[in-house]
């Protein structure tokens, strides 16, 4: 079988489809790679094909923007009109020179509009993965969005027009012109709601989370829930040598990662410092050295650019980090307790749910500073009863094999329909 990755987006929206596309090659099927350029490098190192969508450089120019981390803001840089435009023709061309009927099966991402467009068109067999519950809408668990909170006991006709509403007035008008415009090109009619409904394989929604953090009665039916894809490149990137001197030389460090895309996050790094000295514990900084880092930190305080998660977060105290799914569930996995400060996109729903798992207190990103920072850990460290969940979690996580089950759908997806039965 040819398996076709097409996720978009930064590292932790890579990475799961990079251990998908392992698990699909080590069952003997040839796996290509359509993202941006910054990614090749990592797909040719496990044998995968490499198709480029954007330039490195422009990769860099929309993570170093600022308003990507911004509740409203973030869309307008996420579908920004010239990268649209191209990317659209650029990925569907890759999907189409490759497609081979009854061959092949194409495992995209809820931003990739060239695969949904390529499943219309051609008949590429298509699944749909989200790496998160967010990107599912439901009225009667309704997800926590970035700039609204629909309460539970809302009357769901209510929520379901505040949804359209908000897609026709603000989604739509980002995304709808471009590729209306692109759709045009192949004979195809225009299309409107396209992330709440259009963007959804009528064959298989992959959900990447299992259905203990997030399920829901009126997801569409063709939706499973396998569990997390922990992926982060830990068979090519050891532990560096200065971390594991640093976590062999003393206590339990508490971890501090905002996410491989941040680069404006000094006051966040600031106040990892402030409660890491209020507390009188070691910290490591996980983030690019960029201006984002303190200057002259203390010998108790590490700033390395990168280290595997699933070789760190075991030996941590506690994971300060932005609510990434991917963050969230290595540091479930690792059994550790979170605070957790969410900004944008998936991230204020990732969070209530680790709230609701009793693993974690959350701090906005808005309030985030030494001193409350200080105040949430020191109430993670006296809470009795974050030990014993963070257990029976990692426990839970341990006893499945969601790399396993994923495969198995994709590759009854091959022949057309796959046979849906509930995972996870």
């Amino acid at each position: 079988m040819r398996v076709l990755l097409a996720p978009v987006g930064s590292h932790g929206d890579v990475h799961p489809f990079i251990g998908l596309g392992l698990g699909l090659q080590a069952r003997g099927h040839r796996v290509a790679l359509i993202a941006s350029e910054p990614f090749g490098e990592l797909a040719e190192r496990h044998g995968f094909e490499f198709m480029p969508t954007i330039t490195r450089a422009e990769y860099e120019r929309t993570i170093a923007n600022p308003d990507l981390w911004h509740p409203r803001r973030s869309a307008r840089v996420i579908f920004d009109d010239a990268l649209l435009r191209k990317y659209l023709p650029i990925g569907y061309e890759h999907i189409r020179s490759r497609y081979v009927a009854g061959e092949t099966v194409l495992l995209a991402g809820p931003l990739s509009l060239p695969a949904r467009v390529a499943h219309e068109k051609l008949g590429i067999p298509l699944a749909t993965i989200h790496l998160a519950p967010v990107g599912l809408f439901s009225a009667v668990a309704t997800p926590i969005y970035p700039t609204l909170h629909m309460s539970a006991w809302w009357p769901a006709p209510l929520k379901r027009f505040l949804f359209a509403l908000g897609e026709r007035l603000l989604l739509d008008p980002k995304i709808r012109p471009r590729l209306n415009e692109f759709r045009a090109t192949l004979g195809l009619p225009p299309v409107r709601r396209i992330l709440g409904r259009w963007i959804h394989s009528p064959q298989l929604v992959l959900g990447l989370f299992p259905e203990w953090f997030g399920h829901a009665p009126d997801w569409p039916t063709q939706t499973r829930t396998p569990g997390f894809i922990r992926y982060d490149q830990a068979d090519g990137k050891p532990l560096p040598a200065e971390v594991e001197a640093f976590l062999n030389a003393g206590d339990p460090p508490v971890v501090f990662s905002f996410g491989s895309a941040m680069r404006t996050g000094r006051r966040y790094f600031d106040a990892a410092v402030a409660a890491c000295h209020a507390l009188d514990r070691r910290g490591l900084l996980l983030a690019k050295r960029t201006e984002q880092i303190p200057p002259d930190l203390p010998p108790s305080i590490l700033q390395a650019d990168y280290a595997p998660f699933s070789a760190v977060f075991p030996r941590a105290a506690a994971v300060v980090h932005h609510g990434g799914i991917g963050t969230t569930a290595q540091a479930l996995a690792a059994g550790v307790p979170q605070v957790v400060m969410p900004m944008s996109f998936d991230q204020p729903d990732n969070a209530d749910r680790l709230r609701k798992l009793g693993v974690a207190r959350v701090v906005p990103a808005p309030e985030f500073d030494g001193a409350s920072l200080t105040v949430a850990l020191r109430e993670l460290f006296a809470d009795p009863g974050v030990p014993t969940a963070c257990a029976g979690w990692k426990e839970r996580m341990r006893g499945s094999d969601p790399l396993g089950a994923a495969c198995d759908l994709i590759e009854e997806l091959r022949g057309g329909e796959p046979t849906l039965s509930r995972v996870g």
